[in-house]
């Protein structure tokens, strides 16, 4: 691997063992990844970045106050970033353009990964009582369920005996889990599990069609999985500039949530011009408060620049459209359920026969790890599966989902990344990946764990201990100009969202691609 780079930083050696594993042996693109890029603070290990840039906080939500995930979370996203930035600069060197070096940076790549959290500002969730997943059976085993629809979590909590109040109190919190980070659920829903054996509650899972998935480690599955489709696409250099490699390139996507969309939002901010296909009325995620110009927030950071086409999939006239859409596109990309490609005749190998030398892209839940007919396939219960769960949780901590989306976040981040590594060959791809492929990227290497020290009005993350002499009960100002008197690397905890998407010190950051080409 011949990629050069100017820093021994972690996130550089992951963006490098990614490119080989992609066959990107012989790059010359000069690679920078540092832990602050643009940020102006003393950012020097992932620890500053979670508390600086939003990660602590979000984590926390759940749990009442800012909380480290205690895996190299943001160093595993900005790897990713990297090794994007080099396949997008290799792709722009075979059109013409000649890209020589990218930059990223951690703190980028953190800002990137709560994107969904800033959008909305100071417009979080407010503090309600309740105790969020995952559950524990009469048997002790500790497991997460999901399910998508009202009546079947309806069906599900009487089966297993809970009051009435208690499971029509409980679905709000539980199905908004992914945009507040918060899930805020009635005792008595956990007391109702309590009583039952294991064996009882996947029973009743499965009669009521929801999921219920015990906190477990399984293997690492690979994050990408490649399938050669016919034809070629032409090298054309187009109008290439540094700034945005992937100018000229058409992508039609079909996504809802956030690992689909998320994919299609990198690629944008590359340069390539997506059109979304959205249900006649358009998505319903648009609504979803708060709202920023009659549009969701959480939904414009996803989404925000993509043109759009309403079409009903369902029916043969809108598939028809969709054929004739792709024909003229460069990559066709998805998150659909298992089955429905095929059973719209939207499959790889039928979008293949409309635009030789496609990349097809097919974001999932578990992709085929788990046979043909998987447990539901979102954030938290792939956490749970993967074991990523009890490793994002402090040593003596019982294992526990974060209510951030971290597996969501990444797994949009491996699709875009495969699309990438499938452009550059210039030639017909399936591209697979999953949830679960992406929750093995996460970097499982335990530092330190430390929490941010309180002070009297909030709460400071420094690089090490406390140095002696430094008396307690500071407030976060006075506490930051002792430590850098000591030059001592230490941030204010990010609580405020809305504060930090306006802060100047994150202008060189905020509402920009994550990458500098030059």
């Amino acid at each position: 691997m011949t990629t050069i780079l100017r820093a021994a930083h972690p996130a550089a050696a992951i963006a490098r063992d990614h490119l080989t594993a992609l066959g990107v042996r012989d790059s010359t693109v000069e690679l920078t990844v540092d832990w602050a890029g643009p940020v102006r603070l003393p950012l020097v290990d992932e620890h500053l970045v979670q508390a600086a840039c939003g990660i602590m906080h979000v984590h926390g939500r759940a749990r009442g106050g800012p909380v480290p995930l205690a895996i190299d979370y943001a160093t595993s996203v900005a790897g990713v970033l990297a090794a994007q930035g080099v396949l997008a600069a290799e792709f722009a060197r075979s059109r013409g353009c000649a890209v020589r070096a990218v930059r990223t940076s951690v703190a980028q790549a953190a800002l990137l990964s709560v994107g969904q959290y800033l959008a909305c500002g100071s417009a979080g969730p407010r503090a309600s009582p309740g105790i969020p997943p995952p559950f524990v059976s009469a048997d002790g085993v500790r497991f997460e369920v999901e399910t998508l629809r009202a009546e079947d979590w309806q069906r599900f909590w009487r089966t297993a005996g809970a009051p009435e109040e208690a499971l029509r109190q409980g679905w709000p919190p539980f199905l908004h889990r992914f945009a507040t980070a918060v899930c805020p659920l009635p005792d008595a829903l956990h007391d109702a599990l309590a009583r039952l054996p294991m064996s009882d509650i996947c029973a009743a899972g499965a009669a009521c069609g929801v999921s219920v998935v015990p906190l477990a480690t399984h293997p690492v599955v690979p994050p990408w999985t490649f399938t050669p489709l016919p034809g070629r696409r032409p090298v054309a250099a187009s109008d290439v500039d540094v700034s945005a490699p992937l100018r000229g390139v058409r992508v039609v996507e079909s996504a809802r949530r956030v690992q689909g969309p998320l994919a299609g939002h990198v690629l944008a901010l590359l340069g390539a011009d997506v059109l979304r296909i959205e249900p006649p009325g358009g998505d319903p995620a648009r609504g979803v408060p708060p709202l920023t110009g009659g549009v969701s927030a959480r939904f414009a950071a996803l989404n925000a620049g993509k043109r759009v086409v309403e079409l009903d999939l369902t029916r043969t006239a809108g598939r028809v459209v969709a054929r004739e859409l792709v024909a003229d596109a460069d990559v066709f990309l998805h998150n659909w359920a298992p089955g429905r490609a095929e059973a719209w005749g939207l499959d790889a190998a039928d979008l293949a026969v409309v635009r030789p030398g496609l990349v097809y892209a097919a974001a999932s839940g578990w992709g085929p790890h788990l046979g043909p007919h998987p447990p539901t396939g979102t954030d938290y219960v792939v956490q749970a599966y993967s074991g990523l769960a009890a490793a994002l949780r402090p040593p003596g901590e019982p294992p526990a989902p974060s209510l951030m989306t971290v597996t969501d976040v990444l797994g949009g981040l491996v699709c875009a990344q495969g699309v990438l590594a499938a452009l550059l060959h210039h030639t017909g791809t399936r591209v697979d990946t999953s949830l679960l492929s992406a929750a093995g990227v996460v970097s499982r290497r335990r530092a330190e764990f430390r929490r941010p020290l309180r002070t009297a009005d909030g709460a400071v993350a420094l690089a090490g201990p406390v140095p002696p002499g430094v008396p307690a009960g500071l407030s976060t100002a006075d506490l930051l100009a002792r430590l850098a008197a000591l030059d001592v690397p230490a941030v204010a905890v990010a609580t405020d969202l809305g504060a930090l998407a306006t802060d100047p010190r994150f202008a060189g950051a905020a509402h920009r691609p994550p990458w500098e080409f030059t």
